[in-house]
């Protein structure tokens, strides 16, 4: 277990680390990216723009640069180019609302994608599977801002049975903080169920067949224990594989267009105003904090397989 964790640690590390340089070296090379420039604002002057660059630090070489970027953003005093605010304190500001939608549709599409993928894995080749089906690939060929449109046209527009947007938190209102919630959990989960009923409908199907699962049967097992034990148990492992890293990646920056459909105001949202503005810090931030939420949620569902499936050992 010691020698797992420390291969995680480093290997956290080493993923940090370069897509911290790719995403710098990314904006670099970017036409019309002068930092300098848009700090200095459109009527700025070429010696008030030299006098930024020197000041920020701007015409040091470029690995220079990506030290004292870095160092600031360890530091917590990395300031946003474009608005002058410090990037972790808006970042803290938007992660409520982010964290609130990430958590909820993740345990909407997670439940819900093993109910329906089980439920058509027991009805294979029966109507109900079929039904599932189709919904399944509408689902998940329908994108998640077409979706979210729909929801608020019919159900806060037509119907006003929700509000058309916005974000209250949890600590001021329970009530209203679930009330916003409801249409961009859906939305967002859609996507994630059609996938999830039909990886885990496969994986049922194959795991229906095994060796162990006939000797189970064989021994008198109930049908209902064969598959919730045996069955259930075993094909699970991929779907928490995918949960994992599909919930860092909606935490990490993943959620934007619902994010921006809804007028959540997140993290994602924040990413997507700053990479419009070519603001280096922020989207670096946002990256490292993805890629640190992706690296880890990934050692915390490799525990899980250990523990969903004694043959799997950690070493």
């Amino acid at each position: 277990m010691i020698r797992f964790i420390i291969r995680r640690l480093i290997a956290m590390v080493l993923v940090m680390f370069a897509i911290s340089v790719l995403t710098f070296l990314i904006f670099q090379a970017i036409p019309n990216g002068d930092p300098a420039a848009r700090l200095a604002g459109r009527t700025s002057t070429p010696e008030t723009v030299a006098a930024i660059r020197k000041t920020w630090g701007f015409d040091k070489p470029i690995y220079v640069q990506y030290e004292k970027t870095m160092g600031r953003v360890f530091s917590g005093k990395v300031i946003s180019y474009s608005q002058q605010v410090n990037v972790l304190s808006q970042i803290k500001q938007d992660l409520p609302a982010t964290l609130s939608l990430s958590i909820g549709a993740g345990l909407i599409w997670l439940f819900l994608g093993i109910v329906f993928g089980l439920f058509s894995a027991i009805r294979a080749g029966r109507f109900t599977d079929r039904a599932l089906t189709v919904l399944a690939l509408v689902g998940v060929s329908t994108p998640v801002f077409v979706i979210g449109a729909v929801l608020l046209y019919f159900l806060a527009f037509k119907v006003q049975a929700f509000p058309n947007g916005g974000y209250t938190p949890l600590t001021k209102d329970p009530v209203q903080w679930l009330y916003h919630l409801i249409l961009p959990w859906f939305a967002l989960s859609v996507l994630f169920i059609g996938v999830y009923s039909r990886v885990l409908r496969g994986n049922v199907l194959d795991t229906m067949s095994e060796d162990y699962v006939r000797t189970a049967r064989a021994k008198g097992l109930s049908e209902r224990r064969v598959l919730v034990r045996h069955v259930l148990r075993n094909s699970l492992i991929p779907i928490i594989s995918l949960w994992g890293l599909d919930f860092a990646a909606v935490i990490g920056g993943g959620a934007i267009l619902t994010e921006s459909v809804f007028n959540l105001h997140g993290v994602g949202q924040y990413a997507a105003d700053s990479i419009a503005q070519l603001d280096v810090p922020p989207v670096l931030v946002v990256v490292m904090f993805g890629a640190f939420a992706v690296v880890l949620l990934s050692a915390v569902t490799d525990v899980i397989f250990a523990l969903l499936d004694p043959r799997i050992r950690l070493s």
